[in-house]
């Protein structure tokens, strides 16, 4: 049978902490600091972050999501209208540092794949989209500023708008660095983008002050990350200025002052990022934003052009107006079109048979449990609470139809191979389930696996309802088993039988339609490396392991590839890798584990890849279901529907989070 050259259904997946952000983007004059002249310059709809000012009069350009995915949207104030939303690259996942000059819009895109697998799709571009009066053109002409095969983030434009000043990844190999990125400050004409000039070899998030003074931000060898000056031209080394004992970054350089600039800082025994002012010349800090919101984390400032506005993004608040539930489900934008995607607030999602019900578990730290909901997003139920699930499977095949069965893990996640976590088997019946209602009264549960057998978890049900495989450390190594779907090791049931043997990893397996192989992630092919997974097949009597060996992954130490599944029809592989590289500073964003984690698909002979998600996120644990279109319900559509208060709690990264 021909293969389908566009695959089709539903996918769900989970992003980290991107759910309970709730950004939007706020002002305040630089001459009177209080909470009654903080202004909310964008409508508290969906994420808005990374703006830049068009004017001093509030008129604003900025990164939203509301459409499914970031893109540019243009405010002006006190407007009763919604943010226009501005031509940029057609057909992008992923806008980013918007910024207006004249007539000229420049951003960030990844609409066009990079010259080999990880490497950033990141670029700088220009379009003449608006005219001086902010009204869009009807012709949209997109010029690429950064050179075909590197890669830039962070763009910044000079007072007179004829130098641009870029974080630069250049087009080295990427080498798989996050924590602190290896780009360059490089300057270079708008007219003449490929005579590039490199200031400084290490840093980020350039700011212009003026035509000829840019302020960077990079971490110091003292561990601080610091914000450093450099002139332009050249004439010497960068100059720190910044002390140690605090961090620094994203800069925002004053217009009317070399000296003054607005940072963004993390001090010492603190727990939120602030937003300060820090002259050069006298090394004073100004407090700005911990003098009106003590308890909120600040992003990435901005000045207006006349130096006389702050701007910079946060939680919205309680008090604001704007979205005050987190949707149990949001519409994300997909690149195929015969594809639809969905956000879960939650993780580990996985499909009912049908497709009208989706398991998934909740806040880990919260020992949020196992919950269940309706596909189109309008109730959820609690199967189990009090204790951390995670990674669940839907059994298919059942003699009751009334009866569902859903196999959990129930334990701490990310433990070592002795650490107890047991399978568990969920038994409900579906038919009972009460509007009304938000607990599932007749939840059986039953542990399916010994006791003293160390970390059992990430269990699969085989298409037939039969067996379910999981990964287990009971051997001192983590490799994976295979066991009755039913009584599992109890109750009569038989030992669990070792599907593979080795001292590495082996984990999140999944069956294919037809039950015949099982797709997972292992280390096999390099024990040593434990963060480095590769895609592995073997079927279900342990026979043909092999390697999906994915076409241009020529880097087996970079490799990662994680939640790995088959597709319905069982040609396509689904899975989370950082082949996209690296998307943004990830200094700019709240804390991701690996905030190069994207979403892609490959056929199963390993060629066809495919990009499904482009951000500066980590997306992971995705579901797919033969089931297309299914209709997820917005808030304003449905007002009763259910789902998490949006509260803003998220944290910084961690490398930021220490004290010296």
């Amino acid at each position: 049978m021909e293969s389908s050259p566009n695959p089709g259904g539903t996918i769900i997946f989970s992003t980290v902490g991107r759910t309970d952000y709730g950004f939007d983007i706020f002002s305040l004059p630089l001459h009177h600091i209080s909470l009654d002249t903080e202004h909310r310059l964008t409508d508290g709809t969906s994420v808005n972050f990374n703006g830049h000012f068009v004017d001093d009069d509030n008129s604003l350009v900025f990164i939203s999501e509301r459409t499914g995915c970031p893109r540019v949207h243009l405010t002006r104030p006190n407007s009763t209208n919604p943010p226009e939303q501005l031509p940029s690259a057609p057909g992008s996942l992923f806008h980013d540092r918007p910024i207006l000059h004249g007539n000229r819009l420049f951003f960030v895109s990844a609409h066009q794949p990079s010259d080999s697998l990880y490497k950033s799709w990141s670029a700088v571009y220009y379009s003449t989209s608006v005219n001086e009066n902010h009204n869009q053109n009807t012709d949209c002409e997109i010029n690429r500023l950064t050179p075909h095969g590197s890669a830039d983030f962070s763009p910044a434009i000079s007072l007179s708008g004829n130098f641009l000043a870029v974080a630069s990844y250049g087009s080295k190999p990427w080498g798989g660095d996050f924590q602190v990125l290896n780009t360059q400050i490089v300057v270079f004409p708008v007219s003449d983008p490929a005579k590039r000039s490199v200031l400084a070899d290490h840093g980020g998030w350039p700011s212009w002050s003026g035509d000829s003074t840019l302020y960077f931000h990079r971490q110091s060898e003292d561990g601080w990350w610091s914000i450093y000056r450099v002139d332009f031209p050249a004439t010497e080394s960068p100059r720190r200025v910044t002390p140690p004992g605090v961090h620094a970054f994203t800069p925002a350089a004053m217009h009317n002052s070399t000296n003054k600039i607005a940072i963004a800082t993390r001090r010492k025994g603190r727990v939120h990022r602030h937003i300060e002012l820090f002259d050069t010349e006298s090394g004073e800090f100004q407090p700005i934003t911990e003098l009106i919101n003590p308890e909120l984390h600040h992003f990435n400032p901005f000045i207006s052009p006349g130096s006389k506005f702050i701007g910079y993004h946060r939680f919205r608040g309680d008090s604001k107006q704007g979205d005050k539930l987190i949707p149990n489900l949001e519409p994300v934008v997909s690149p195929i079109k015969s594809l639809s995607m969905q956000r879960i607030n939650g993780s580990f999602p996985c499909f009912s048979p049908e497709g009208d019900l989706i398991a998934f578990n909740p806040d880990f730290e919260a020992n949020g449990g196992l919950k269940i909901m309706k596909s189109d997003g309008s109730k959820r139920w609690t199967l189990i609470q009090g204790r951390v699930a995670f990674y669940n499977s839907w059994a298919s095949c059942l003699t009751d139809e009334k009866k569902h069965v859903i196999f959990t893990s129930l334990g701490s996640i990310f433990q070592p191979a002795k650490v107890s976590v047991q399978v568990a088997r969920i038994t409900f019946d579906a038919s009972a389930l009460d509007p009304h209602c938000s607990t599932v009264q007749n939840a059986e549960i039953k542990i399916i696996t010994k006791e003293e057998t160390g970390n059992n978890g990430f269990p699969a049900c085989s298409p037939d309802g039969k067996l379910v495989v999981f990964r287990s450390g009971r051997s001192g190594h983590k490799n994976l088993y295979i066991m009755d779907a039913v009584n599992g090791e109890v109750d009569g049931g038989n030992n669990a039988r070792q599907l593979t043997e080795g001292a590495w990893i082996d984990t999140m397996p999944s069956w294919s339609p037809d039950g015949q192989v099982i797709a997972f992630s292992s280390n096999r092919h390099d024990p040593s490396n434990p963060v480095t997974f590769g895609i592995y097949l073997v079927r279900s009597d342990g026979s043909d392991l092999r390697r999906v060996h994915v076409e241009g992954s020529n880097d087996a130490s970079l490799e990662r590839i994680n939640h790995v599944c088959f597709s319905p029809n069982g040609e396509w592989l689904l899975f989370t890798t950082n082949m996209g590289g690296v998307t943004a500073e990830p200094l700019s964003f709240p804390n991701q584990f690996q905030p190069y984690g994207d979403l892609f698909i490959v056929k199963v002979d390993g060629t066809g890849l495919r990009r499904l998600t482009c951000n500066g996120y980590e997306n992971g644990t995705p579901a797919w279901h033969a089931r297309g279109g299914l209709d997820v319900l917005s808030l304003n559509a449905y007002t009763e529907m259910d789902g998490d208060e949006l509260k803003g709690q998220f944290d910084e990264p961690k490398w930021i989070t220490f004290d010296f």
